[in-house]
């Protein structure tokens, strides 16, 4: 199958339909001359040629994949009109993947390093999506990540300028939200209404979860604590980009404001979430105005809310001029979150259970979570770090036998390694043995990441277990970016760069599939047709730009057609494709790292040629 730019596609089909209305031949004659003039130069482009569609810095790594009989054993990068040749290269043997059909041979073009526009050939017939490599080649890519967030900010309209094409108008304002009855206390008792305004939608849906969002603001604020000199300058054309807090934090801020709503003034317990009760239909709903609630406090909620406040806390005590009295509002919340767990250790969210007892019924993401150790972990490391308080250490010590691995919403053992391998220079000389023992096991999950990248048909870290194709696996393949980048950030040892750029090229179009999971005009294949409620003005074809898709699902519970079905190819761009073709924010935020830190450490690492004054890293 070949394929042209996919948008170019979706104007031609519209085209088409307005033409079949009207007889004139004529004009049917211009049609067809329009259609043959834009796709004959695409005809030759094809998805055999597995590669990152974005593109390459001129010093990294520039590995193409290429799948099925590839007749020549020779390739060619060629610039982007094919008149010209620039380089010759030799295909390497073929290797069967181990989770799909598919046998591929490696294009290295490593040696390359012109920056331009190009395509890499085979033969006469067989071409690549185009490229670029350049300095800062991911840095449109990095803006538009970060952007992905303020199209799903809830309560506001979103402006044409700032959303271009996406504005619309405000959905689910959340000014007036009931307590549910599972949430009543004496102070606050069912039917009383507060205000839940703000915050970003979840996922795929329009609510706004606690538990959810954890991971997501812990992952952006650590990106900022990690390269703030990046970030403070990174411009993202949201409204407040021109006052004098980074683009990265406002957008935090909007999101940590709506936390705030969640926290009940009298007990310092965290609402679970903020919901409507069935599941919404996008601007059906919103415009129904149906009823929104907030529903029981659980521990999981106020261990990730006391986690998120101390860590924004100890951030925005550098911001005291521009936003005073936030960052002490932050802790505040923060220690009466702890305390309020302290108080109820093990009160879970069982929607099922809370169900049989309660009206209305909720139907929305439950986000449970039974296992609270690492919570408990996460929790007490933010505090120590930004408190220096004992007590938190010695809960910290009580979880540190447990095993830890990649993080997930449900899993944030791994967030307490990040944050205390990042500030073991400013800790305690009693955290010295903890802080070696986690630097220990963080290197052993990156080592063994690294041990099987030869061994991978696509060369990328992502795909060395059945495991990694579930629901999220980009989020899986970002994440084990994320943490290679800690590695390095420890030890300074570049060979971990390498293993995360891997899955960034897996993540732009390296893969069995063949698609640049990022939504937007990044690459030439990429989802069109993603899975989200989020309303959106209905004429408007194209998605909401800098959204990281699902990816390949093996287990596909959404039950829709998938013309691939091996495990690693388990993906179809489809709307109603919600097990591999939804968004979430913890998604998007792993990816905002990823993409971010290889942007900011470029020119240190040597993957840009130009040497810039500002080192970007803060270690």
């Amino acid at each position: 199958m070949t394929y042209q730019n996919l948008y170019a596609q979706n104007w031609l089909f519209r085209l088409e339909k307005r033409i079949k209305t009207f007889r004139g031949e004529r004009i049917l004659l211009v049609f067809i001359l329009i259609q043959v003039f834009l796709l004959a130069p695409a005809q030759k482009q094809c998805d055999q040629i597995k590669l990152n569609q974005v593109g390459y810095y001129p010093n990294s790594t520039k590995l193409a994949f290429v799948t099925g009989n590839t007749g020549p054993e020779d390739f060619y990068v060629v610039s982007e009109d094919g008149t010209d040749t620039l380089y010759k290269g030799f295909l390497s043997d073929k290797k069967r993947s181990a989770f799909s059909s598919t046998i591929t041979r490696i294009a290295d073009f490593s040696s390359f390093r012109i920056p331009g526009k190009y395509i890499l050939r085979i033969g006469e017939i067989k071409q690549s999506f185009p490229f670029e490599i350049k300095n800062e080649v991911y840095s449109e890519l990095s803006k538009a990540l970060l952007k992905g967030f303020y199209y799903q900010r809830s309560s506001i309209a979103l402006d044409e300028k700032y959303a271009g094409k996406w504005n619309r108008a405000a959905e689910y304002g959340d000014d007036a939200v009931y307590i549910h009855p599972s949430a009543n206390t004496n102070n606050r008792p069912t039917g009383t209404i507060i205000s839940a305004r703000g915050g970003w939608y979840d996922a795929g849906d329009c609510n706004k979860s606690i538990v959810g969002n954890g991971i997501t603001m812990a992952t952006l604020l650590s990106a900022y604590e990690d390269f703030s000199n990046h970030f403070d300058t990174l411009n993202t054309n949201i409204p407040e980009s021109k006052d004098k807090i980074p683009d990265i934090l406002n957008e935090i801020l909007y999101n940590l404001r709506w936390m705030f709503t969640m926290q009940d003034p009298f007990d310092g317990g965290v609402y679970h979430k903020c919901t409507s009760a069935g599941v919404n239909d996008g601007i059906m709903q919103a415009a129904n105005r149906e009823p929104r609630y907030v529903v029981q406090k659980s521990t999981a909620a106020a261990l990730d809310f006391a986690a998120v406040m101390a860590q924004a806390g100890r951030i925005l005590k550098r911001m005291k001029a521009q936003l005073p009295g936030l960052a002490d509002s932050c802790l505040r919340a923060s220690a009466n979150a702890w305390f309020w767990a302290l108080k109820y250790p093990n009160v879970m969210y069982n929607q099922a259970i809370l169900d049989k007892k309660y009206k209305p019924v909720v139907n929305t993401c439950a986000y449970s979570d039974d296992q609270l150790s690492d919570e408990w972990m996460w929790a007490a490391t933010e505090m120590f770090i930004t408190s220096k308080n004992k007590m938190y250490f010695d809960v910290i010590e009580q979880n540190i036998d447990d095993s830890v691995s990649l993080p997930s919403w449900n899993n944030v053992r791994m967030l307490a390694y990040y944050s205390m391998l990042r500030y073991q220079g400013y800790l305690p000389k009693y955290t010295t043995e903890m802080i070696g023992l986690m630097k220990k096991r963080l290197l052993n999950i990156a080592d063994d990441f690294l041990v099987h990248i030869s061994s991978n048909a696509f060369g990328t870290v992502m795909g060395q277990s059945k495991k990694d194709f579930v629901w999220g696996s980009n989020a899986i393949a970002a994440n084990q970016g994320v943490l290679l980048i800690n590695a390095y950030l420890i030890t300074g040892n570049q060979k971990y760069i390498y293993g995360s750029m891997t899955n960034l090229d897996y993540l732009l179009g390296r893969n069995a599939t063949g698609y640049c999971f990022v939504t937007g005009c990044f690459g030439t294949k990429s989802p069109l047709h993603p899975h989200y409620k989020m309303p959106i003005p209905g004429e408007i074809d194209e998605p909401i730009p800098g959204l990281l898709v699902g990816g390949p699902n093996q287990d596909r519970q959404d039950k829709s057609h998938y013309p691939f079905t091996d495990v690693e190819t388990s993906y179809v761009d489809s709307d109603n494709a919600y097990s591999c073709n939804a968004v979430a924010t913890d998604w998007n935020a792993s990816m905002v790292y990823l993409v971010n830190a290889v942007e900011a450490m470029q020119y240190e690492l040597g993957l840009s040629p130009q040497l810039k004054t500002t080192i970007a890293v803060n270690h």
